[in-house]
């Protein structure tokens, strides 16, 4: 028919052209504007065919008020008769009749059913209207399709709230007559509500329609939440420990594999966690309950490990504290490391030796506290404003530390080492495991505080693009500091190995003018130009004989083994670190820059985890939602948790808590957080659905997500995760876990073996963080829920959002975002 019709009107368009004798240009200026009247029309009929289904809506609502208005009337005027039938039997009741047909029952049975019946009707009308509208939309499909597009969600929340008021009046009139034993009536009005079934998409339980009242703060900007994030990341350990998996795995091949891990494994699980904390809108516990309960006690685990990592963190930020204090001498105390008078007596030669709380240090960890209380004293409001300035302020300082190394003697010697290519490295599992061990720790994946920070950002924000800027700005940290560590580390052993040649030059002397050595022995008077390599020529010009004889008293000075003892481990690096900046002139300066550096980097990061700690709190636990602030509610429990942990890592400062750190963070740590990350990943990736939970998201994005990430979240990351445990647990088991001790007797580190009862701490400290996911499956087996998501089918509920820039958060009653 529209095509006839569209026929008729060309023909009589091309003959009124001919008639009138128009040219081509102005029968297509015709054309167009006919065509432009068209759609006038059409988009006329549109509004037209809208305004007067929501006029219907609204009258149908209106209606149904009264009708529960009168429903309530007859309740009130049959209650008199009930209470006095319930008193004694009705005859009739005696004979057998009918309950509608007792005094009053009748009019009450019919006003029900008739209102169940006119429920069911408007929904039907609804669901009508629905269809009509989205054949509307297909038919103009080509014209205002954004206008299209925000008028039918604007429609289709107008019929949802249109049906909840309606399903509401129903369920208060059900539950009022539940109130009386008029059994007849319940189980017609019971099966009238299952013969409609009501629509799911507007039912919600009585704990649901409570949380709705909690006002989620969110985010002033997305400046300030990239920047948190970002500095959530830069934590101390995992700067350093990417480089010195650099210097132990290849150099430029180990960071090939880490950037393939990086973009295969690593930004797909940020953006796992960001996007399921930022659309459920709820903390690191809550969101996994949501999208399987099986999977709920991933929660509670994350957040003990994330908890327990948040202790011997902030102890390292109490050792920098006290270095940085020791920096404002002249010359530094380390400068003549080691000595027995310059030691500072904190270290105990074993983790058997106990002793109580260093006093010194239990200072600088109240001060390390309250600075981080003081950082989150507004919540999310001062926490971003904080990280405005202290994210970028550690970038100042590694540039201008790589400025300084570039200039000093022996960084090209470093800088060498850094560009270095082992392609052997490219076929090792072991760099493989320890490269995705890298990038899981580096992200700070599985602790939850990336979930938290996320349920603060507003659902329609495009996290894809927040995991790649976040990711990518890691991997650049990291290289900056791994850059200048080449260099200063280049630099300390060009100067180790000059005071090597010169001590050995001395050594010679002596022994020339002792009468022992010959005087061909005696080395050349002038070595400060460049000791090592004029000492090293003047002993290879000497005869074989003279030269056998000096080097039974001289040791070997050599630039690339010097370099090569950073190997030995960690912590002797770091020494070695702290120890070159005694090397450069301004000594003083460049000492407490570098522990400022590691200051401002241990105190973001631990802003990251302290809200990855309180959140979940303040979404659990009721009382702790009462108050955005910190400190102002003298009843705000966050301070009863910074109170507890500064107890806690009372532990810590004892001169033997070093050695339980290295513990934790060295052996402990890595097997509960690939065990999180892989639950995580299954409950999205398989018991909520990648294809469903992707689409969720492309509605309130209004574009759709790659489907790569469905296929890395599905496929490569579960394999990649399983096969990271299991290397890495038969690494563990096949590993003798031992620490370094510091001898006090020699003022040397030993090597040293745990003790079987430490095995037993970290292995039932394991168990109890992981108990919690055992026990899900264990409760979700035994009531037969099903694995897959516990909303299926069912909107998932979230929270209201609030920006902080409102003086005030609003009292009134928010009503639900589904998916």
């Amino acid at each position: 028919m529209r095509r006839g019709r569209r026929e008729r009107l060309r023909r009589r368009r091309a003959l009124s052209e001919s008639r009138a004798g128009l040219t081509r240009p102005e029968r297509a200026c015709s054309r167009n504007r006919e065509l432009e009247l068209y759609e006038n029309q059409k988009c006329f009929l549109l509004f037209l065919s809208r305004f007067l289904a929501h006029s219907i809506v609204e009258h149908l609502k209106s209606q149904q008020k009264v009708r529960v208005a009168e429903a309530q009337r007859t309740e009130r005027s049959v209650t008199p008769d009930m209470s006095s039938t319930q008193e004694g039997e009705h005859p009739l009741e005696r004979a057998g009749a009918a309950p509608e047909s007792l005094p009053g029952m009748e009019t009450e049975a019919q006003a029900s059913k008739s209102s169940l019946t006119n429920l069911s009707t408007e929904i039907e009308f609804s669901e009508n209207l629905h269809e009509i509208k989205s054949w509307e939309d297909k038919s103009t499909a080509n014209w205002h399709q954004m206008l299209r597009v925000s008028e039918s969600q604007a429609f289709k929340a107008r019929v949802l709230k249109a049906q909840a008021w309606e399903i509401q009046a129903s369920e208060a009139h059900r539950r009022a007559s539940q109130t009386r034993h008029t059994s007849v009536l319940e189980m017609d009005a019971t099966q009238a509500l299952k013969q409609k079934p009501l629509p799911e998409k507007v039912q919600a339980t009585e704990k649901e329609k409570c949380e709705i009242l909690f006002t989620r703060p969110c985010w002033s900007n997305k400046i300030e939440y990239i920047l948190t994030q970002v500095g959530y990341s830069m934590k101390i350990s995992s700067l350093w420990h990417f480089f010195i998996l650099w210097l132990h795995n290849g150099g430029c091949s180990f960071l090939i594999i880490y950037i393939l891990m990086l973009f295969l494994v690593g930004v797909p699980l940020l953006f796992l966690e960001m996007a399921a904390g930022q659309r459920i809108r709820q903390s690191s516990i809550g969101v996994w309950k949501v999208i399987s309960a099986w999977i709920g006690g991933v929660g509670y685990t994350s957040f003990m490990v994330c908890f327990i990592t948040g202790l011997y963190l902030n102890v390292i930020n109490v050792w920098t504290l006290f270095y940085l204090s020791q920096s404002f001498q002249f010359p530094v105390p380390w400068e003549k490391c080691p000595l027995l008078e310059n030691s500072s007596d904190f270290a105990s030669d074993r983790i058997e030796d106990g002793g109580s709380p260093v006093f010194s240090l239990n200072l600088f960890l109240l001060v390390s506290w309250c600075l981080i209380g003081a950082f989150m004293i507004n919540g999310l409001k001062s926490t971003g404003k904080i990280m405005l300035v202290l994210v970028p302020a550690p970038y100042f300082i590694i540039l201008c530390f790589l400025f300084r190394s570039l200039l000093l003697e022996g960084a090209a010697f470093g800088f060498q080492h850094l560009m270095l290519v082992k392609i052997s490295a490219m076929y090792n599992m072991n760099v493989w495991c320890q490269a995705g061990n890298q990038v899981l720790f580096a992200l700070g994946l599985g602790l939850g505080p990336v979930v938290s920070l996320s349920s603060h950002m507003y659902p329609s924000t495009n996290c894809l693009s927040d995991a790649l800027i976040v990711a990518l700005v890691n991997l650049f940290t990291m290289l900056l500091v791994t850059s200048f560590s080449f260099c200063v580390l280049g630099f300390w052993a060009t100067v180790i190995t000059h005071r090597c040649s010169e001590k050995n030059a001395e050594t010679l002397v002596k022994l020339v003018a002792m009468g022992k050595l010959p005087l061909e022995a005696q080395p050349p008077p002038n070595l400060t130009a460049n000791p090592t390599s004029v000492f090293n020529s003047w002993l290879n010009s000497l005869p074989q004989p003279i030269k056998h004889m000096v080097f039974g008293y001289v040791t070997e000075c050599n630039l690339e083994k010097q370099f090569l003892k950073v190997k030995e481990g960690p912590s002797f690096a770091f020494v070695a670190f702290i120890e070159t900046m005694s090397f450069i002139p301004g000594s003083v300066f460049w000492s407490i820059l570098f522990f400022l550096l590691l200051l401002i980097l241990g105190l973001i990061s631990m802003i990251g985890i302290m809200q990855g700690i309180l959140i979940p709190f303040q979404n659990t636990f009721s009382s702790f939602r009462k108050s955005t602030k910190l400190l102002t509610d003298p009843m705000f429990p966050p301070v009863v948790v910074f109170g507890f942990m500064f107890l806690c890592d009372l532990f810590f400062t004892r001169p033997s808590g070093i050695y339980y750190i290295r513990l934790l963070s060295e052996y402990w740590i890595v097997l509960p957080i690939i065990i999180t990350i892989i639950l995580e990943n299954m409950a999205v990736g398989w018991a909520y659905g990648a294809r469903r939970f992707l689409e969720d998201l492309a509605i309130v994005w209004g574009s759709p997500a790659s489907a790569i990430i469905r296929w890395l979240w599905c496929f490569l990351c579960p394999i990649v995760l399983v096969a990271l445990f299991v290397i890495t647990l038969i690494h563990l088991s096949l590993k003798s876990i031992t620490y370094v001790a510091w001898d006090s007797s020699s003022s040397k580190e030993v090597l040293r073996q745990y003790p079987s009862w430490a095995l037993l701490v970290m292995i039932a400290l394991f168990l109890i963080v992981i108990l919690p996911i055992p026990t899900y499956f264990v409760y979700c087996l035994a009531h037969r829920i099903s694995f897959t998501s516990t909303s299926q089918g069912k909107p998932i509920i979230s929270f209201k959002s609030l920006p902080l820039i409102q003086p005030k958060p609003s009292k009134e009653v928010h009503k639900e975002e589904t998916l």
